[in-house]
């Protein structure tokens, strides 16, 4: 019953229940929330996408197909996503802005709002939407002196190396842009800030990846944590802390705003890691990196020697360990210190739809 309360928008008084399994699936969420905002975010960048230097970006970048250039999977993601992942961060901002409401300090400027959102909080989702996918973009580079022969000819690979870097710096450039247009200097602090972290955090990762044993180090999952908050969770938080300072609200709700990004986030990639591992049907060969947290958490309790023997069989040492039902309760436990956050908020269809987003990055089967 308080499942489908949540659903209907918790109008009436009382807290947010704590994590348990079940609640409703990650598309039912994303699809209640998007009409909580009143538009589909799956369409949030489009402005910046449909542009023509863009589209002639994307008549160029046509000429990968056939190709096993990642730039081509990232272009495709964009048309059509069926998990619902890529405009999840632009989706929360919107959220978090309508479950906090016109701030009483700044009533001069509430005939801005639409469906309770603000103009100015409606281009930050923008804005943060457009950094998230300039990175995703320049995710899709490629090692040329790792290819194979079946991947594609190489210079069509230079080519689509050439067009990940052009088409991903035209997109944060478009950023960038609109950030200086909202005239907020703390907004601009943040957001830039958010980007510093995402470059150290992918720095981190693409180091790592590039080692030839492709083992982790041997750190802790506090560590990880760390790494995890630049690459993952650092834009989101910082986004909707930023939100939160375009309505003038108290530093307070901007800091609960802060923790509720950064903790739903965290939950977001922890399940995401889990899933090679808890994912009903997953096969031996299902990829998962070794620096998921299963694993991390699996060589702490293992120890790092025997770790490293067991590197051949780690996923089913990993599924048969202590390390995946650890990282499905910190999943759960960030996405409880989440809801925490949102209890700050009064109850609305705003705050149920977030609070419906944790309990869909916290389900398992």
């Amino acid at each position: 019953m308080w499942g489908a309360l949540l659903r209907r928008g918790a109008r009436g008084a009382g807290g947010l229940r704590r994590l348990v399994s079940g609640g409703p699936p990650w598309s039912q969420v994303v699809s209640e929330a998007e009409k909580i905002v009143g538009y589909p975010t799956s369409f949030m960048s489009l402005r910046c996408l449909l542009s023509d230097e863009l589209s002639n970006i994307a008549m160029q970048v046509r000429k990968l197909v056939g190709t096993k250039h990642p730039l081509l999977d990232t272009a495709r993601g964009f048309v059509y996503d069926s998990r619902n992942n890529l405009q999840m961060r632009g989706l929360v901002v919107l959220l978090i802005s309508k479950a906090a409401g016109p701030s009483t300090a700044e009533l001069s400027f509430q005939h801005n709002m639409v469906s309770g959102i603000y103009s100015s909080q409606r281009s930050l989702a923008e804005i943060t939407e457009l950094i998230h996918t300039a990175f995703l973009v320049h995710r899709g580079i490629v090692n040329i002196g790792e290819l194979k022969s079946c991947d594609g000819p190489l210079k069509d690979m230079r080519f689509g190396n050439k067009m990940a870097v052009l088409s991903g710096d035209f997109l944060l450039a478009n950023a960038c842009t609109s950030l200086a247009q909202l005239q907020n200097t703390k907004v601009v602090e943040l957001i830039s800030s958010a980007i510093g972290d995402l470059v150290q955090g992918i720095y981190y990762e693409n180091s790592k990846s590039s080692e030839e044993n492709c083992l982790t180090d041997d750190i802790g999952i506090s560590t990880w944590k760390e790494q995890v908050f630049l690459s993952h969770s650092a834009l989101l938080a910082k986004s909707c802390q930023a939100a939160m300072e375009l309505a003038k609200h108290s530093a307070e709700i901007q800091d609960m705003a802060f923790q509720y990004g950064k903790h739903m986030s965290m939950s977001h990639k922890l399940h995401s890691d889990l899933q090679p591992f808890v994912k009903e049907g997953s096969s031996d060969t299902m990829a998962f990196s070794l620096n998921s947290a299963p694993a991390v958490l699996h060589q702490e309790f293992l120890g790092r020697e025997a770790w490293i023997k067991q590197i051949r069989e780690l996923q089913e040492a990993i599924k048969a360990g202590k390390g995946v039902t650890s990282a499905i309760d910190l999943c759960r436990c960030h996405g409880n210190r989440a809801l925490a956050a949102l209890e700050r908020f009064p109850p609305s269809e705003a705050r149920a739809a977030l609070a419906n987003i944790i309990y869909a990055v916290t389900r398992f089967p």
